[in-house]
């Protein structure tokens, strides 16, 4: 938003001692960010005079247009430059800088001799002057809009300091001249005139029957205002004060009836939209689109209406799209001469999907879209009769309204309130001046707060707080930093994810994200079938490719190997946290509560149970060799042992006792599967990935896989103690001849029961498997140690062989010999 200090003291009368700066800083002080201040005007000097075309000479022979054009700049004689433009004719109004004049940039002007002609002077553009980047063409005059030979420097007003403001979303009624002149005033403490005070008593004749306006939804527009005016001519012009402060805002000017509107919506902030009479059939009424169908807008883009689209209507077709953009069958033309202004305030909600549905962001809409003063449109449509009729033929028709402003409702605060909030003491008389500053009736008697009407964001106690803060001045709230804990520090799930992501890292696995989607397809391929093939459909998925939420983390770390091997891959590990979505239970619709209160423990149940079920997994992928063939040793491969040992070992960090069995679960390799249970309570598989699913993706042959239910582990201790053996341990190596349907962890098991409390550790060191006859050979290695005396080998002899021979009863081991 560009505000132009020349209009602003048009409100507000500024001592000539503050400087643009300290008008600046005023504005930041009530949190306006000023991203700039444009100084026009300081590096010109004249003479620069508005000057009328007498004559123009072509000059030929030359490869672009060159005229010698013939001035009369109010001087006794007539003078003539040469210029390169051509959008201009004889009788014309141009602005000639005379020899003497510097041009912004340093450019000195002077007599000189080019084209074989002698250029006394030069014919300026907007961008030349340096108040405007249009360098198309000269900047071009009517007489009715400049005197010729009067100083042009003044006639456009090009001495000036311009504003560049960030406005707020919330802050609207700042989109204006109106509304930066008050924050102006508040800020530095001056008196402001309100431009609406001149226009409340404003009365016009009726002369005859205006367009009728309708509102069909009242939930669309909360008021319409549309004043009808005829005899206008439409080859008047702008007057140049206008123009000008129409092209300091950063806009163009266009045409009389279109200049009027804008610099109405610059000045109070209420758009207007003017449209042709002539083009329309019956009344007006702002109502839906209904149905789908083309439109055309002012742009001249053609666009497929939706059927919830807001438009403004006559009894045949859409008009306007509302508060966005008008359309061009109804746009005001060189014949115009009967005029329809519609000035309304259209639900906030409603301009904003019109102008996202159709990628339509206008001045008008950006202005609709944070909210308008119900009570502008009377005013605002008002200041349009009133201009255009003084710069014109125009008369007032008639005027029709529909809908009634209504004002917000009233806060009651106690004034220490803002003491509280604010952690400064503020007195009630402080509160009551600053709230009146910035447009609110107070009644002191109970200190009940009637917010301004162009104030829509002002709804609670804390909102009136922050105005009265803002009008203190930021920096005077003192710096106190809250009461918080001794540290800040992560949950026990969150530094448990972080061991474990460390860990993973630094045995060498990348981690990768994938996004949480996929589609029913894969879910088959996987072969998941139960609670493990249920999940959510979204509403507005990413891609129509992945519509459903993931069930598993498996399924995305292949697809992430097999685009890493098809861009030329081989050997590489990868792993993934994150969460998995799975239908097992009925969710209830969304629930918001109050923001204003802390919720109940119901509505906190509500809440939860308006939201999935959410599983927290990590998953690992192992894909080609783990080891290059050189000349310490064969090549390996990642092997269902290593899937294993990985899912063991972050069982392990998170000091958990597990036990392991078989398993057929998808989309493992049946019978290559282990399944890891802590609590009797399976939390994680691992193994190799089924042939299927290897084929299908073009993994390399037997990749393993593992993944562990993290939100499914009991909670443990992060570091878990052990005491240090200051005796000597006593090892002893046992191998056992068992069925091969016995199971080692089976015999490791009776091995420990039988081994008795002095048993430190067990480890299986070898697997036979030659023996022949459904026999195998398992080797392990005890370990004994007692805390307080070394043992005898006596002693370390009997705890083995009562070892064995439980193993002996609960497996049929045989000790073997040889």
């Amino acid at each position: 938003m560009r505000a132009p200090l020349s209009w602003i003291n048009e409100f507000v009368d500024i001592p000539a001692k503050i400087t643009a700066q300290q008008i600046s800083d005023a504005l930041v002080r009530v949190g306006f960010e000023v991203e700039e201040t444009i100084t026009q005007g300081n590096d010109l000097t004249g003479p620069l005079k508005f000057a009328k075309v007498l004559s123009i000479e072509e000059l030929s022979g030359h490869k672009k247009p060159i005229r010698y054009v013939g001035l009369d700049c109010g001087e006794a004689a007539e003078r003539f430059v040469i210029c390169g433009a051509t959008n201009f004719v004889v009788g014309d109004i141009v602005v000639a800088a005379l020899p003497g004049a510097v041009l912004p940039g340093g450019f000195a002007i002077s007599a000189r001799e080019t084209y074989g002609k002698t250029s006394n002077g030069m014919i300026c553009s907007g961008r030349e002057l340096g108040i405007s980047d249009d360098h198309a063409g000269i900047l071009v005059f009517t007489q009715a809009q400049a005197t010729i030979g009067s100083d042009a420097i003044e006639g456009l007003q090009i001495n000036d300091v311009i504003f560049d403001i960030a406005v707020n979303p919330d802050r609207g009624y700042a989109l204006s001249i109106r509304g930066i002149a008050r924050e102006v005033a508040a800020s530095l403490d001056l008196d402001f005139r309100d431009p609406i005070d001149s226009l409340q008593n404003l009365e016009f004749k009726e002369t005859g029957k205006g367009v009728t306006a309708k509102i069909a939804d009242i939930e669309t527009s909360s008021v319409f205002y549309l004043r009808t005016l005829s005899n206008f001519d439409p080859s008047a012009k702008t007057p140049l004060w206008m123009r000008r402060r129409i092209e300091k805002m950063g806009m163009r000017s266009i045409s009389l009836v279109v200049d009027v509107t804008n610099y109405v919506m610059l000045e109070l902030g209420q758009p207007l939209h003017a449209f042709d009479k002539a083009k329309i059939n019956g009344g007006l009424t702002i109502k839906r689109a209904g149905k789908t169908q083309k439109f055309t807008t002012l742009d001249g883009q053609e666009r497929n209406l939706d059927p919830d689209d807001l438009m403004v209507c006559d009894d045949d077709q859409p008009l306007s799209l509302a508060g966005t953009m008008g359309g061009l069958y109804s746009e005001i033309t060189d014949s115009t001469t009967e005029i329809a202004l519609e000035a309304a305030v259209f639900d906030q909600l409603c301009v904003a999907k019109n102008s996202r549905r159709h990628k339509l962001s206008s001045e008008a809409s950006r202005r609709l879209e944070r909210g308008v003063d119900p009570f502008l449109p009377q005013y605002a449509s008002a200041r349009f009769v009133q201009l255009l009729t003084a710069h014109s033929s125009a008369v007032h028709v008639a005027t029709n309204v529909d809908g009634k402003p209504q004002l917000c409702a009233r806060i009651k605060m106690a004034p220490s309130y803002v003491s509280k909030v604010l952690g400064l003491d503020v007195d009630a008389k402080t509160v009551v001046k600053h709230l009146r500053t910035v447009g609110c009736e107070v009644d002191e008697n109970n200190f009940s707060v009637q917010p301004p009407s162009w104030r829509l964001d002002l709804h609670t106690p804390a909102d009136l707080t922050e105005e009265v803060a803002r009008m203190i001045g930021y920096d005077k709230i003192p710096s106190v930093l809250p009461p918080r804990p001794l540290h800040a520090t992560l949950s026990t799930s969150q530094k448990r994810r972080r061991s474990i992501s460390l860990m993973l890292a630094n045995r060498g696995l990348a981690e990768v994200q994938s996004f949480p989607f996929t589609n029913q397809a894969t879910i088959d391929a996987m072969g998941f079938v139960g609670e493990r093939a249920t999940t959510y459909k979204l509403a507005n998925p990413m891609s129509e490719e992945f519509p459903l939420m993931r069930v598993h983390l498996v399924p995305g770390l292949i697809e992430t190997a097999g685009r890493n091997l098809s861009r030329g891959a081989k050997d590489f590990a990868i792993f993934e946290m994150g969460s998995i979505f799975r239908s097992s239970q009925k969710l209830v619709p969304a629930f918001s509560p109050k923001l204003n209160k802390r919720p109940s423990q119901d509505e906190i149940n509500k809440i939860f149970a308006s939201v999935p079920n959410q599983g927290y997994h990590v998953a690992g992928l192992l894909v080609g060799k783990v080891e290059n063939e050189d000349w310490q040793g064969k090549a390996r491969n990642y092997s269902w042992q290593d899937a294993i040992a990985y899912a063991q070992d972050i069982l392990n960090l998170c000091n958990l006792e597990w036990s392991i069995s078989r398993s057929d679960f998808a989309p493992w390799h049946p019978g290559r599967c282990a399944e890891l249970i802590v609590g009797g309570k399976a939390v994680a598989h691992a193994g190799e990935l089924h042939p299927r699913i290897i084929s299908s993706y073009g993994l390399p042959e037997r990749s393993v896989a593992f993944a562990v239910a993290l939100s499914a582990l009991p909670d443990s201790e992060l570091v878990k103690p052990k005491n240090v053996g200051t005796m000597p341990a006593a090892v002893q190596d046992v191998a056992l001849i068992v069925d091969e349907a016995v199971t080692a962890l089976d015999v490791e098991e009776a091995l420990r029961k039988g081994a008795g409390p002095l048993l430190e550790s067990i480890t299986l060191f070898d697997r036979y498997d030659k023996i022949g006859d459904g026999k195998i050979s398992l080797a392990f290695t005890l370990v004994f140690r007692d805390a307080n005396r070394t043992l005898t080998g006596e002693e370390v002899a009997v705890l083995r062989e009562s070892a064995t021979a439980m193993a002996s009863k609960a497996c049929g081991a045989v000790l073997r010999t040889a």
